[in-house]
C-alpha cells in the first residue's frame, strides 16, 4: 500500500524573525536594557520616530517600573493606545509607521506598540495656484491628517463621514474619500470606493496618480476630476452633494463628478455678488474660445480665405509680411513653440529667475524674430493674447489641456482651412459628448440640457434663486434650503 507523505509545513516567521531582518537597515535600533528592575528590549525605525516622546514618555517609565507581563506595559505608559499584539503584519504595519516596539524577552511572539511617529509638514499657507483677493487665505498641505482637521472645521457635523484606504504595495498611502451621508449619491460613493479598492499600483506619490488611475477616460486631455488645494472649496463642493479624495503626502484633494463648465468656475466667484461673477464667467469662456482658435483662424484665412480681410486690414497684413520667408503655418507653429518653451523655462525655475527669465526672454525673443524677418508682428500679438488668454481657467489641468488644443486646430486649418477648424471642432465635440466624469455626462448643463444647473454653470444667479443642489450629481437631499423662509426679510420691533 502507498501511502502519501504530509507535505512539510511552511516555516512561519517569528516576531523575532522580523526584527533580524530589520536590523539590516542602519536606521533601525534594537536594544536591550538589563539595568531596570525588569530588563526589557526596545525596537523602533530611528527616522520614523519622534526621539523627545521615547526619551520623555515612555523611556523613564519601563526604568522606574517593573512591569511582570507585557499587559502590564499598558498600564505603565502615559499612552491611551498601546497596543497589546502578536500578530506579525499588524507589528510590521505599526514599526513601519511610526511606532516603538517592546518586549520583555526577545524572542517573544507578543509586543506592546506605542505610536512615537515623527509628524514633520508645512504649516498652512495661502493657495498658490487658486489664489483669492477675497475669501479664506488657507490651502491644503501634505499631512492627510492637517487636511482633514482643515475640512472638518469648515463641516462640524455628524454626516461627514470618512472611509479610509492604503494603496499602494510600495508606498502604503493613506487614502481618505469624504462625503455627506444623505445627501451624497450612493452610486458616486460606491464607485469612486470600488475603483479605489481595485487599483494595484505599487507606488502613490500624489493626488494626481489617483486621478489618473481612476478616470473614466486616461487617453483624454480634459480631466475628469477636479484638483483644489483650497478646503473651502472642498467643504462647498460636499455640500453640493460631491464625493473628494484626500491623499497623504498631497497638497491637493480630488473632486468628482464634475462638469466641464465647473473647470471654469473659480470658488471665488461664490465670494462676490453674482453680476460681477457672471461677468467674469463670460470672460474666461471666451478668453478660451479665442486662445484655442485665433492662431488657427490666422492661418486659415491667410492661406485660404484672404477674401475675407477687409481692404484697410489687408495692407497691414501684407506690410507685415512682406519680408516673411515662411508660410503662415510654420511663423505660428514656431512662435507658439517658442511661447511655449518661455512657459516651461519659467516653471521649472525658482520663481525670482522664473518670471525674469519669461519677461526678459518673451521681450527679446519677440522683438529679435520680428527683426530677422522670421515673423510678422501682428501673428506675434496674436500669439501673446492666445498665451495671455490661456491662463484665464482657474483649474491648472485645464490650461495644459487648452494649450495643446491649439496644435490640432492649427494642422486642420493648414490643410483645409476654415473647413478643418469646423472638422476639428466636431471631433472634439463628439469626444466630450462621449466622456463622462464618474459615470456623469461631462457636457452637462449643456447636453443633456438641464435648465436648472444652467443656475450656476455659464452665469451664476443670485443664491436666492439656487435652492436646489445640481442636478447632475443625482444627490439624496435636492434641496439646499427653503427659498420662501430664505427670501424673507425679518425687521426687529423696536
Amino acid at each position: 500500500m502507498w501511502f502519501r507523505k504530509n507535505p512539510p509545513k511552511r516555516e512561519e516567521h517569528t516576531l523575532f524573525d522580523l526584527i533580524l531582518q530589520y536590523k539590516k537597515s542602519g536606521d533601525f535600533v534594537h536594544f536591550h536594557n538589563p539595568q531596570t528592575p525588569q530588563p526589557y528590549w526596545i525596537s523602533y525605525f530611528g527616522s520614523l520616530i519622534d526621539v523627545e516622546i521615547l526619551h520623555r514618555d515612555i523611556l523613564p517609565y519601563l526604568n522606574r517600573t517593573a512591569p511582570t507581563s507585557i499587559k502590564d506595559v499598558k498600564k505603565i505608559l502615559p499612552f491611551e493606545d498601546v497596543l497589546i499584539t502578536s500578530e506579525r503584519q499588524i507589528i510590521e504595519d505599526a514599526l513601519l509607521r511610526g511606532s516603538v516596539l517592546i518586549q520583555l524577552h526577545e524572542k517573544d511572539a507578543a509586543c506592546a506598540l506605542v505610536r512615537a511617529e515623527m509628524k514633520k509638514s508645512r504649516e498652512v499657507t495661502i493657495p498658490e495656484e487658486e489664489y483669492s483677493v477675497v475669501g479664506p487665505k488657507e490651502a491644503f498641505v501634505e499631512s492627510i491628517t492637517t487636511n482633514l482637521n482643515l475640512v472638518r472645521t469648515r463641516l462640524p457635523i455628524s454626516e461627514l463621514q470618512i472611509r479610509e484606504y492604503t494603496i499602494g504595495s510600495l508606498s502604503k498611502t493613506k487614502v481618505a474619500v469624504l462625503y455627506i451621508e444623505g445627501i451624497a449619491n450612493e452610486e458616486n460613493i460606491n464607485t469612486v470606493c470600488q475603483r479605489l479598492e481595485n487599483l494595484e499600483f505599487y507606488q502613490i506619490l500624489d493626488s494626481s496618480f489617483i486621478s489618473q488611475l481612476i478616470e473614466d477616460n486616461g487617453n483624454s486631455l480634459f480631466p475628469q476630476l477636479i484638483d483644489t488645494e483650497r478646503p473651502d472649496r472642498v467643504a462647498g463642493v460636499l455640500a453640493e452633494g460631491s464625493v473628494v479624495i484626500i491623499v497623504d503626502g498631497s497638497s491637493h484633494a480630488l473632486i468628482g463628478p464634475i462638469s466641464i463648465m465647473e473647470l471654469f468656475n473659480a470658488f471665488e466667484d461664490y465670494y462676490i455678488n453674482w453680476q460681477m461673477a457672471s461677468a467674469f464667467r463670460l470672460i474666461r469662456v471666451l478668453a478660451v474660445s479665442f486662445s484655442i482658435l485665433v492662431t488657427p483662424i490666422y492661418v486659415a484665412v491667410l492661406t485660404y480665405h484672404y477674401q475675407l480681410i477687409p481692404k484697410d486690414l489687408m495692407v497691414t497684413l501684407v506690410s507685415s509680411r512682406r519680408t516673411i520667408p515662411l508660410p503662415p503655418f510654420l511663423e505660428a507653429v514656431i512662435l507658439e513653440l517658442t511661447i511655449e518653451l518661455l512657459r516651461e523655462a519659467g516653471a521649472r525655475l525658482p520663481t525670482k529667475v522664473g518670471q525674469t527669465i519669461g519677461i526678459v526672454g518673451g521681450i527679446v525673443i519677440g522683438t529679435a524674430a520680428v527683426d530677422a524677418g522670421l515673423t510678422s508682428n501682428v501673428l506675434l500679438i496674436i500669439v501673446a493674447l492666445a498665451a495671455l488668454a490661456s491662463f484665464t481657467t482657474p483649474v491648472y489641468r485645464m490650461g495644459n489641456t487648452i494649450r495643446l488644443l491649439r496644435f490640432p486646430f492649427l494642422l486642420m486649418a493648414e490643410l483645409w482651412g476654415l473647413l478643418g477648424i469646423a472638422i476639428a471642432f466636431l471631433f472634439l465635440m463628439n469626444h466630450l459628448l462621449r466622456l463622462t466624469s464618474l459615470g456623469r455626462p461631462y457636457l452637462e448643463p449643456i447636453y443633456p440640457p438641464r435648465m436648472k444647473d444652467l443656475k450656476d454653470a455659464i452665469i451664476r444667479l443670485p443664491f436666492s434663486l439656487q435652492s436646489n443642489r445640481p442636478h447632475f450629481l443625482q444627490p439624496q437631499d435636492q434641496k439646499r434650503f427653503l427659498k420662501n423662509k430664505a427670501s424673507e426679510v425679518k425687521d426687529i420691533d423696536e
